[in-house]
């Protein structure tokens, strides 16, 4: 079973940058699509972005422009660059499938916390 495990979070001030990365204990070149998640405190996970094998790109509107997802040479990793980061971007970051029928357990995410 593929084990999902998130980093790069950490403390950042408004307007700052952080480059957050996803690795699979197996690959994810299968996947049709993969996908950066967040959850903040008493809101629902809400998709972010998603990347596809032949390299479509989608991203929520409120951070187009600001955010970048791009997979891996390793088949396994997926990256979210995220620049000008606002308070509101301020949740935890999960990766995972898009589609439900690919989807892995969720892992422990990581916290993004942007201060003003």
């Amino acid at each position: 079973q593929v084990q999902l495990v998130e980093s790069g979070g950490g403390l950042v001030q408004a307007g700052g940058s952080l480059r957050l990365s996803c690795a699979a204990s197996e690959s994810i070149f299968s996947i049709i699509a993969m996908g950066w998640y967040r959850q903040a405190p008493g809101k629902q996970r809400e998709l972010v972005a998603t990347i596809t094998n032949s390299g479509s790109t989608n991203y929520a509107d409120s951070v187009k422009g600001r955010f970048t997802i791009s997979r891996g040479n390793a088949k396994n990793t997926v990256a979210l660059q995220m620049n000008s980061l606002k308070p509101e971007d301020t949740a935890v970051y999960y990766c995972n499938a898009d589609r439900t029928r690919d989807r892995r357990s969720w892992g422990q995410g990581t916290q993004v916390t942007v201060s003003s």
